[in-house]
């Protein structure tokens, strides 16, 4: 079975009945766990149950169907029904899963976590397609869906994000559930008490933990930085960040970027304009966002705006790895803000 976005939330508070096994997979690692926590919360109420929760790693049991078989058949020394998580789980594991779908044994409720499979994944396949199962892509937050997070981060301790707190933190959460929760618990201990919180507040408990690495990125693709934008992206890939919400990041940036050039173009100049985006660029960033305001117009950060959003579109289909599309298009922007250098305003 493949659910619809809309679906998901009401799913994983209450899974159907029919289903016996649910593939959670995609590039936002923190939501998926997060998912698979509640999953196994809906049939036992404490995951470290030892008697009622086993969790396995996919490898053991990518090419043993009988051992998948076992584990999901097997009762409760103390009664109740079980959980079987099996984790990092890849396409290897796709000929057991199949085996235990076209005939479930026991009563055990399976999870199975992956990383981001693509839609030629013969694991992900399997799951869309079979009656008994269900799988739910976990992709990073953002927009909408972050915002959403937030709101309902706070919301237990009576605070609120400022406009501009909002922003900030739109701008520098949202590659990873996990640590988005964990940076706003740690912004909500800070404040220790109910109320609005500020810019300053959110600035100074958030950022480069959270996004380091992705403003790094950013900041050498518009710079014309190749060299450094391949580190850093290797970097981001290596720790798990997926290729989507890394264009997402840089494309963030560039629509900021975007925004400055239309300042200037409205008769502001660069430094006003740079100053005027909401949030404001740290302070060890701004010399080189206006040199790169100066160095891109209009028209070129638009194009660049296409390539990012072209880019997003293949990762999601049929094609080249999406760490090839990724790497590929950020190093094009690289290397043309190199070859464009500075113009003078």
């Amino acid at each position: 079975m493949k659910l619809k976005p809309a679906a998901v939330a009401a799913f994983v508070k209450r899974p159907d009945p029919a289903v016996r096994a649910v593939l959670v997979y995609g590039p936002d690692r923190g939501l998926a766990r997060e998912r698979v926590d509640a999953l196994t919360r809906t049939v036992v109420a404490d995951i470290a149950d030892p008697f009622r929760v086993t969790e396995l790693p996919g490898a053991r049991l990518g090419d043993d169907p009988a051992r998948l078989a076992d584990e999901a058949a097997s009762q409760s020394l103390m009664g109740g029904r079980r959980v079987l998580r099996i984790m990092d789980a890849t396409d290897g594991l796709a000929r057991a899963m199949e085996a235990f779908l076209d005939d479930p044994a026991g009563d055990s409720l399976v999870l199975v976590l992956a990383g981001d499979l693509g839609p030629r994944s013969s694991l992900r396949k399997l799951f869309e397609q079979a009656d008994a199962a269900a799988a739910i892509p976990c992709y990073a937050d953002d927009g909408r869906a972050l915002e959403d997070v937030i709101h309902e981060t706070l919301a237990p301790h009576r605070m609120t994000a400022g406009r501009d707190a909002m922003a900030f933190l739109l701008g520098h959460l949202g590659g990873d559930r996990l640590l988005t929760r964990a940076e706003l618990e740690k912004l909500i201990t800070h404040k220790g008490e109910p109320g609005e919180i500020s810019l300053a507040e959110a600035v100074a408990c958030v950022g480069d933990s959270a996004a380091l690495g992705m403003d790094d990125l950013a900041m050498a693709v518009a710079d014309g930085d190749d060299t450094q934008a391949q580190r850093v992206l290797d970097r981001l890939l290596r720790s798990g960040t997926g290729p989507i919400p890394v264009l997402r990041g840089v494309s963030r940036h560039f629509q900021r970027l975007h925004l400055a050039v239309g300042a200037v173009a409205s008769g502001r100049s660069p430094d006003q304009a740079v100053s005027s985006l909401r949030p404001p660029p740290i302070f060890k960033h701004k010399d080189r966002i206006l040199a790169q305001v100066r160095r891109w117009d209009g028209a070129r950060l638009g194009q660049a705006l296409d390539l990012l959003l072209e880019a997003e579109a293949d990762c999601k289909s049929f094609g080249p790895p999406p760490e090839v599309v990724c790497a590929r298009v950020l190093l094009r922007l690289a290397q043309g803000a190199r070859m464009t250098g500075g113009r003078s305003r």
